[in-house]
């Protein structure tokens, strides 16, 4: 159909020229005759249909890129809506999976500040037990050197008492 109307195009064309050249020819003899209506009247014509060609082609090919140009938007719309959809089930895949890993990043900052704090409070502890442990140890030996020095006196006791003892003994029975 495209090669049709650009033919009638050319034909149209092709006669205009042929009656241009036509009334050139008889300007140029001098022959005085003048060109008559029907000459004019054709000449109106073809350039007419000329123009009317030449317009229905401009707007056949306008009609063609239309139609290229609503066939491409309407595939870009689709791949729009296609992309928008697996944007969307994007964001609900990956929403989840944040919340999740935030809430855990904060319980594992509170236990983190727990571990830290009874940590600290541990080695504190420690530290307490450590002292409490070696004061005990000093009290425990300073004991037992009393305990020592004690049984030592005691003893050392009983033998001046059982002397003193002995001697008195002597004393009421020299016999003995």
């Amino acid at each position: 159909m495209e090669g049709t109307k650009g033919n009638s195009s050319w034909r149209v064309d092709n006669q205009l020229q042929v009656k241009n050249k036509k009334m050139k020819n008889l300007a140029t003899m001098g022959s005085g005759a003048s060109m008559d209506e029907n000459d004019e009247e054709e000449m109106s014509k073809l350039a007419f249909a000329s123009f009317q060609a030449r317009e229905e082609e401009i707007e056949k090919k306008k009609m063609q890129v239309k139609e290229k140009v609503e066939l491409k938007l309407g595939r870009a719309e689709e791949e729009t809506r296609r992309l928008a959809q697996v944007w969307e089930e994007l964001e609900v895949l990956t929403d989840p999976m944040r919340k999740e890993v935030a809430t855990v990043r904060k319980k594992i900052d509170v236990a983190n500040r727990e571990v830290r704090s009874l940590g600290q409070s541990c080695q504190k502890k420690e530290k307490e037990y450590k002292e409490a442990l070696e004061a005990f140890h000093q009290k425990n030996n300073e004991k037992n050197q009393l305990t020592a020095t004690l049984v030592e006196l005691v003893k050392e006791s009983e033998k001046v008492r059982m002397k003193k003892l002995e001697e008195l003994s002597k004393n009421i029975d020299p016999s003995c």
